[in-house]
C-alpha cells in the first residue's frame, strides 16, 4: 500500500485510527496517559484485565502489555505480579504527560471535535425522543440510573458504571435499538476507546445534577427540555477533551 493510500484510510477512519505494528504501544501508551488525564482512570484505581483493556482497543495483549511496562517505567502505573495483581494508577500527571497527550489528541482533532459535535446532536435527539415514548418501566429504569450514580460516590468504576447505566437506559426510552448502538459507538469513539467520561470531582458533582435534571425532564415528556439539558450535559465531556487539548497545545 502506497503512503497516500495509508494517509486516506487513516482520514477515513474516524476518531479511532487503525494501529501501524511497529508504533502501537506506543500509541496506546500516549492514549492510556490521555485518558488517566481525563480521569478515565484516576489515581488508586486498579485497571481493567490485560484481556479487557485488548478488547476495548481492539489490539492484541502483548501491545497492551508493553505499553502497560512503558507507563509503569514512566512512573504512571505500578504493576503487580501474582493472583491479585494488576496495574494500578499512581500518577495522573507527569513530565512526559505534555508530549504524550499531545501526540494522542492533535493528529486527530478536528475530527474528534466533530465527533463530539455528532454525539451530542444525537444525545439531544434521544432524550428529546425518549420523552416522547417513555414507559413505566422506561422510568423506572431512568430513576435507577440516576440513583446508581448518586451511590456510587466516590468510587471511580461504580460511577462509570452507573453513568454508563443512565444513559442507556434514556437511550432505550427512545425505542429506537439504532439510535442506542450509535450513541454507545460515539461514546466509544469520543472515551478513545475506554468506554469512560472525563472525571474528576467538580465533573461528578455537575452530573448528579445533570442527570436529575434530564430524568424529570424526560419522565414529565418536556422533550425539548431534555434535549436542552442533555446538550449542556455533554459539554462536560466536550469541555474537559477541550481544556486538556489547549493546554498541551499552547506548551508545545
Amino acid at each position: 500500500m502506497s503512503r497516500a493510500s495509508a494517509v486516506s484510510q487513516d482520514a477515513a477512519g474516524g476518531a479511532l485510527r487503525p494501529f501501524v505494528a511497529e508504533t502501537a504501544a506506543a500509541r496506546i501508551a500516549d492514549r492510556f496517559v490521555t485518558a488517566i488525564a481525563l480521569g478515565h482512570f484516576i489515581v488508586g484505581q486498579k485497571l481493567p484485565s490485560i484481556a479487557e483493556l485488548a478488547g476495548m482497543l481492539e489490539v492484541s495483549p502483548t501491545t497492551v502489555r508493553e505499553a502497560l511496562t512503558r507507563l509503569s517505567a514512566l512512573g504512571y502505573l505500578k504493576i503487580t505480579r501474582g493472583r491479585n495483581g494488576g496495574a494500578t494508577v499512581v500518577s495522573q500527571w507527569g513530565p512526559a504527560s505534555d508530549s504524550m497527550v499531545r501526540r494522542a489528541l492533535e493528529p486527530e482533532w478536528a475530527q474528534l471535535e466533530v465527533t463530539l459535535d455528532f454525539r451530542s446532536l444525537i444525545d439531544q435527539q434521544i432524550a428529546r425522543t425518549a420523552a416522547e415514548r417513555r414507559t413505566p418501566q422506561d422510568v423506572e429504569r431512568i430513576r435507577a440510573g440516576v440513583q446508581a450514580y448518586v451511590d456510587a460516590e466516590g468510587d471511580r468504576e461504580a460511577s462509570r458504571l452507573a453513568d454508563l447505566t443512565f444513559h442507556r437506559a434514556v437511550a432505550a426510552a427512545a425505542g429506537n435499538p439504532q439510535l442506542a448502538e450509535l450513541s454507545l459507538r460515539l461514546r466509544h469513539e469520543v472515551s478513545l476507546g475506554f468506554e469512560a467520561e472525563p472525571y474528576n470531582p467538580d465533573v461528578r458533582a455537575k452530573a448528579v445534577t445533570q442527570h436529575a435534571d434530564i430524568a424529570q425532564a424526560v419522565i414529565e415528556g418536556r422533550g425539548e427540555d431534555a434535549a436542552r439539558l442533555m446538550a449542556v450535559h455533554a459539554l462536560l465531556t466536550t469541555d474537559t477533551l477541550r481544556e486538556l487539548h489547549h493546554r498541551t497545545h499552547s506548551e508545545s
